[in-house]
């Protein structure tokens, strides 16, 4: 899994999310690739073979997997078993469904962490997609895909690349020549991608294009709608709103003056676990699945209760009780994110170079309490004050700001314990050893810069490690931070949507509970181009893939508007 707070990767990814935002602003790709490809359509599985005059479909099969290509366990045991021609799950009441590979693979967002290049969608993405299935007999299931934020951090040049060129990923053939698109099923049902670019507007030849199709769907069908942020959660939050302000309103342009009502089921990923909000009468469901193969984010810390428009919880993957527990693995914040600690241990020597002299110059008969000694020089030192200022600043930037109240109490609580940490190390260690006889010049310049460095590495890994555990399970803050540092393969999830001969839409949500680990993949002798390459072995502690919850089926209810 990425290291999000390894020290070379924060600095990194902070330098893509300022470039890839001042280009978004200036030179928009979807402008580009509307202009290059000319005429754009939706894409017609409604008939048998696609895009032909052959025969209407009788059902269809669409996988939907979003939020991949981190970790290659998780990864690759979500492309194993989206992969298999075949698959059996057992819902929580013990009963067993079969299930069969989808006709059309969607991706739904945030394909490669942590940031997009060609070099990590080939090792993140296709390589873990090519060992579970290399080639596929015709007719070839089709793969689309949406871009996220993360596809977003380069401007969308290797995402264009990867699926806007009609190329192979594995056995799936890309289709898309836009990073939005448009699928006409069968039985009068729609599914729809929308690329909202890094939460701005979405840009007009989209409006085009999803008005011309608009005008080809009738009154009475339905549509299944993809976006790559599941807005409906974001509004939800009271802390969020103002910031998904746009990206509602994006929604609510495609649902109310694009397509009419019309939509029945929104799809999304960005939030790495499942969860699902439905009408009373299930004819409309709005669906978090963002388990492809990214860390798992919490589902507690999040604002209970229906969602605006009647919309009740219905679902959650993990359950609430189990995320609470998963976060106190912050706990071994500094195990789980060795690096992190050169941050605070460099903060920890510079503190203590500051303050060298006061220290140095400190005796136990000189009448001073050598806290006092230090409190009164920090003022009197530029190079403290300066130093105190920019920690303090630091965290006050880092700190969930989606409340002002908790970035100035939280941050410069955080902030302050950061700082005390190493002034305390370096009162203490000058404490212990003020008795010593004269120690030679080498033990002054070494052993004490030493200390602070141990005792920061640890200790300040410590803190951030509780604050994150006390942010996240008392005041719901810091939910992506707090779960990111756990780096969990676990709790992955996709969907399996079946449109059968009646029309019927029934919504297969799959969970994976434990990923087999690095040592629990064999070898598969023999295996074809079609078999996949690694198999999960016999006798490991992964668990096989079970459905979250019993599948439902999108009633057809009243089209509203």
């Amino acid at each position: 899994m990425a290291g999000w707070y390894d020290p070379s990767q924060l600095v990194r990814t902070g330098i893509q999310v300022v470039v890839s935002t001042a280009f978004a602003r200036n030179a928009d790709r979807r402008l580009t690739d509307a202009i290059c490809t000319g005429d754009y359509r939706a894409f017609d599985y409604s008939t048998v073979p696609d895009g032909g005059a052959g025969a209407p479909r009788r059902e269809i099969v669409v996988d939907y997997v979003a939020d991949t290509g981190d970790g290659w366990n998780s990864t690759y045991a979500v492309a194993y078993w989206v992969s298999r021609p075949k698959l059996e799950l057992v819902d929580p009441a013990g009963k067993a469904h079969q299930t069969r590979r989808g006709d059309v693979l969607v991706f739904g967002g945030d394909e490669v962490y942590p940031a997009a290049s060609a070099e990590r969608y080939e090792q993140r993405l296709v390589a873990p997609y090519r060992t579970a299935l290399e080639r596929t007999d015709p007719p070839h299931p089709a793969l689309f895909a949406l871009p996220g934020n993360h596809d977003w951090y380069d401007n969308l040049v290797a995402f264009s690349q990867r699926f806007v060129a009609r190329e192979w990923l594995g056995g799936w053939q890309t289709r898309q020549e836009r990073s939005y698109f448009a699928i006409k099923l069968p039985h009068g049902w729609w599914l729809v991608g929308s690329d909202v670019q890094l939460e701005s507007e979405i840009d007009q030849r989209q409006v085009d294009f999803f008005s011309t199709v608009a005008r080809k769907i009738g009154p009475d069908d339905r549509i299944i709608l993809c976006t790559a942020e599941p807005h409906w959660v974001y509004e939800h939050e009271i802390r969020h709103r103002r910031k998904y302000e746009r990206s509602a309103k994006n929604l609510q342009f495609l649902e109310e003056h694009v397509f009419g009502r019309r939509i029945r089921v929104f799809l999304s990923g960005d939030l790495h676990h499942y969860r699902r909000y439905a009408l009373p009468d299930g004819s409309m469901h709005k669906i978090t699945a963002g388990g492809g193969g990214a860390f798992l984010h919490p589902t507690h810390g999040m604002r209970e209760g229906p969602l605006a428009g009647g919309f009740e919880p219905r679902a959650t993957y993990p359950k609430r009780s189990e995320s609470q527990l998963l976060a106190l693995g912050n706990l071994l914040f500094p195990v789980i994110n060795r690096r992190f600690g050169l941050l605070t241990a460099i903060l920890s020597v510079l503190v203590y170079l500051n303050l060298a002299q006061t220290l140095a110059g400190w005796r136990p008969g000189s009448g001073v309490p050598l806290w006092k000694a230090v409190a009164l020089a920090i003022p009197m030192t530029p190079g403290a004050v300066l130093t105190i200022l920019g920690v303090l600043g630091g965290f006050l930037a880092f700190t969930d700001t989606s409340a002002r109240w908790y970035r100035i109490v939280g941050g410069t609580t955080h902030g302050a314990v950061q700082l005390l940490l190493p002034i305390l190390t370096a009162c203490g260690f000058r404490a212990a050893t003020a008795g010593w006889q004269e120690p030679p010049p080498w033990f002054s310049l070494a052993v004490p810069p030493l200390v602070q460095f141990l005792s920061g590495w640890i200790g300040g890994s410590i803190a951030m490690g509780l604050y994150l555990l006390i942010s996240l399970n008392v005041f719901g803050r810091h939910r992506n931070e707090a779960f990111s540092s756990l780096r969990c393969p676990d709790f992955k999830n996709f969907l399996r949507l079946r449109i059968d001969e009646a029309g019927e839409l029934t919504i297969y949500p799959i969970g994976i509970r434990r990923v087999p680990r690095d040592d629990e993949w064999s070898p598969v002798p023999g295996a074809t181009e079609q078999d996949p390459k690694l198999h999960p072995r016999e006798g490991g502690r992964w668990t096989p893939p079970h459905l979250i919850e019993e599948p439902f089926v999108v009633a057809r209810g009243k089209r509203s508007g």
